[in-house]
């Protein structure tokens, strides 16, 4: 069992992929189990399963982006709602399926120090 210590206040993490069907969905169930986190995820693609709009933006603490590509494309069609967000890239290829314990494992070694967990 992981022991998470987080502040009182719940934070709120929305994951970007292209397609939302592998990289962010997976990393939506990963830390949705998690004691203090909000999590959500989307697709930047007009395709995607859950397109992001402007309210998920909005609502997230911290948006976390699996390609630099995201983080470009994500800043050219949301610029004015992400000033003061911390956006971050986990640099992680779209070579994964859902839920595959690589990607599973991958995601939790970037993003939990990001958390300050251990």
């Amino acid at each position: 069992m992981t022991c998470l210590f987080f502040n009182v206040e719940m934070k709120k993490l929305l994951f970007v992929c292209s397609q939302n069907r592998l990289r962010s969905p997976t990393a939506e169930s990963v830390f949705s189990s998690y004691e203090g986190l909000e999590v959500d995820s989307a697709g930047l693609d007009r395709s995607a399963e859950v397109p992001l709009c402007s309210e998920s933006i909005q609502w997230a603490d911290i948006i976390f982006v699996m390609e630099k590509s995201h983080a470009r494309k994500l800043s050219n069609n949301f610029q004015p709602m992400l000033k003061g967000k911390r956006i971050i890239c986990l640099d992680i290829p779209d070579e994964y399926e859902y839920m595959e314990p690589v990607l599973v494992e991958l995601l939790k070694k970037k993003v939990l120090p990001l958390l300050g967990t251990f």
